[in-house]
């Protein structure tokens, strides 16, 4: 999941920062507060329907630097997919488990607690796996963000650590619905994935 800052809005809209932050508090631009501080990120979907809607042209550079044609609209055979959203800040982690699952069920991926966040809220996952150690917003507090909301309980949590099995059985307490240690067994991943979905 890609997002902006207001600075790179502002870069490409060629206006000051301030009028960017206006866009978002006049709710013009769907911007997402970050945790503890006053910044804010946007999300690219919603910064091309921004764009869109005021008619501004996308220029090859920002097509190429932000793949714009890879983020399309879904097929229909993708539509009717489980939607699994990948929590890790350890990008080879998150490409691990991409490949583990493969074309079986529609992916996100989320490299930190905030971003977490979002996604959960925009893509409305079946499944997360769900990494413990993460800077600022941990494995635990995203448990807890979905447990105490009754919109997300129908979410399977999977976490996928390397901490101790006393943090994973922790975790379980809290919510998840299983635990894996890392390194993990790529069959036991897919497994575990599987049962969870469809149980």
């Amino acid at each position: 999941m890609q997002t902006l800052k207001p600075s790179e809005i502002a870069s490409y809209c060629n206006v000051h920062q301030r009028s960017v932050s206006r866009w978002i508090a006049n709710g013009e631009l769907k911007g997402h507060k970050l945790p503890g501080r006053g910044n804010y990120r946007v999300l690219l979907e919603d910064f091309l329907s921004f764009l869109n809607k005021h008619k501004i042209p996308l220029s090859q550079d920002f097509i190429s630097d932000y793949q714009i044609a890879e983020s399309g609209l879904h097929s229909d055979k993708e539509r009717d997919l489980a939607k699994v959203l990948i929590i890790d800040d350890e990008p080879q982690y998150r490409k691990a488990i991409r490949r583990v699952i493969g074309n079986d069920y529609l992916i996100q991926e989320a490299g930190d607690g905030f971003m977490a966040g979002i996604a959960i809220s925009e893509f409305k996952p079946s499944l997360i796996t769900l990494d413990l150690s993460m800077p600022g917003m941990d494995g635990f507090q995203v448990i807890s963000f979905i447990r105490e909301k009754e919109e997300f309980k129908a979410i399977k949590i999977l976490v996928v650590s390397a901490l101790n099995d006393v943090e994973l059985e922790k975790a379980k307490a809290m919510g998840a619905n299983d635990a894996l240690s890392k390194p993990f067994d790529n069959s036991i991943l897919l497994e575990k994935i599987n049962a969870l979905i469809q149980g």
